[in-house]
């Protein structure tokens, strides 16, 4: 506790603890930490989420566990939404509990909540410390403003209506259609945990003092132009991915990167479709099928046994071509001058580290804004496709692949995607519009 004895400012850090929410989070956390002397910050998640987050001490950073809500000798068999509606029917009365616990065990009452955006909550809690709130979205914004404008939106459109009706509108949405909009905003249940949170967001986040993202302005202007005016301090601060402290090792235990490193320039397809979801069996053999047929070069990042789950013979008729690995350094593999191509569930962190590693995606993407985001780079970004009826098919996934590795039009999509680079490497040096925005969100913290 010595830390929190000299200590001078006290920072409530909230998560959300599911998906790549808390990762996101504590990097900017540890951004704040190197920028605000004498400041101690205590970050909230459940039990689950801080051991998967936190793989070190940090000085100025402590984790706290949080109730999950789940039920006792509770064993997952259900959908992946499951322990999340649990852990929803627990908050804000398990957040409420933990930061009576650790004012109680640091002697330090707070001075600043941070907190995931997800959490409406957030203001009344700050209210009633009589402290300052500053919420996270670790999404696009244009996902965020979808939230902010989801009673317009269903305004204009019937609730489970046509799917291809254009959000025109809007301004600067005429391109995205009501199918790539995240499910509960016009489609499904849109009393759902879920929906309703995000709901309860879009009506109350104008109660912070401050909105961070993990973006940067020239990625999205026009929408972030549109989101300054709701807000009263809205600060794009990203990409993290270019601006966290990072770790000068890396853990590469499968020895993807001296793989990559036999292999030619822009030749290689990674393939990742992140932490929470694996395409259906029909799927993944349709993308084997196509890597077979195509001969390029493949690592991929794949959860569970490949034996079991890829089809019958695939891993050896593949081996001289390609690597299936249960986990990769992705930001570094895609980095890597040998990758090609990126197929993805098109999650927000994933479209940031393509970005950096000026890689095309081919997105297939699941649930959440990886719809929004599928759309966004491919009709409004143009740095990437979604695939012919939003699934893996073998003729899809050749078509795609092909097109983006073997053409003229794939050369464009690398250069648009160079552009996004550099633009996003500008705004995060010195005077750059996300380096400045984070100075902003220093003084409001401190």
């Amino acid at each position: 506790m010595e830390g929190y004895r000299n200590a001078s400012k006290h920072i409530a850090v909230l998560a959300f603890p599911f998906g790549t929410h808390a990762v996101p989070l504590l990097n900017l956390i540890r951004q704040l930490s190197d920028a605000c002397p004498n400041t101690m910050f205590s970050f909230l998640s459940t039990q689950q989420s801080n051991n998967s987050t936190f793989r070190k001490n940090l000085d100025k950073i402590k984790p706290f566990n949080v109730g999950d809500g789940l039920p006792v000798g509770y064993s997952f068999w259900g959908t992946p939404h499951e322990p999340v509606d649990y852990f929803l029917k627990a908050v804000p009365a398990n957040f409420m509990k933990a930061i009576d616990a650790v004012v109680f065990e640091t002697g330090k009452p707070f001075d600043c909540l941070i907190t995931d955006a997800f959490y409406a909550f957030g203001a009344d809690i700050a209210d009633e410390l009589n402290i300052p709130w500053v919420a996270l979205w670790t999404a696009s914004p244009r996902a965020l403003f979808v939230h902010l404008d989801s009673d317009i939106i269903r305004h204009h459109v019937r609730i489970n209506g046509p799917k291809d009706k254009p959000l025109d509108f809007l301004p600067d949405f005429s391109s995205i259609r009501i199918a790539d909009l995240p499910n509960g905003l016009t489609s499904g249940d849109i009393d759902a945990p879920m929906p309703a949170l995000l709901h309860k967001m879009g009506v109350s986040l104008s109660r912070a003092t401050a909105i961070a993202t993990n973006s940067y302005e020239d990625l999205d202007n026009t929408v972030v132009n549109m989101l300054k005016l709701r807000f009263s301090t809205f600060l794009n601060v990203g990409p993290f991915n270019l601006v966290s402290v990072s770790s000068s090792t890396v853990d590469d235990s499968h020895g993807t990167l001296d793989w990559m490193s036999k292999h030619e320039a822009a030749s290689v397809v990674y393939i990742s479709f992140g932490s929470v979801i694996t395409p259906p069996p029909h799927e993944l053999q349709a993308l084997c099928e196509a890597l077979e047929e195509c001969e390029f070069p493949y690592l991929w990042s794949l959860r569970g046994n490949p034996e079991k789950q890829l089809p019958l013979g695939f891993l050896e008729r593949t081996s001289s071509k390609g690597k299936i690995v249960s986990w990769a350094p992705q930001q570094k593999i895609l980095e890597h001058p040998s990758v090609g191509v990126f197929v993805s569930h098109g999650g927000w962190n994933s479209v940031l580290e393509s970005i950096n590693g000026c890689v095309p995606m081919i997105c297939r993407p699941f649930f959440g804004d990886q719809q929004l985001n599928t759309r966004t780079v491919e009709v409004v970004w143009g740095f990437g496709f979604g695939l012919e009826g939003g699934t893996l098919t073998k003729k899809g996934a050749k078509k795609a692949l092909k097109l983006i590795l073997c053409s003229q039009e794939g050369k464009k999509i690398r250069e648009k995607i160079r552009v996004q680079k550099e633009l996003a490497c500008k705004a995060v040096r010195p005077n750059g519009s996300s380096n400045e925005n984070f100075k902003t969100l220093v003084k409001l913290v401190s």
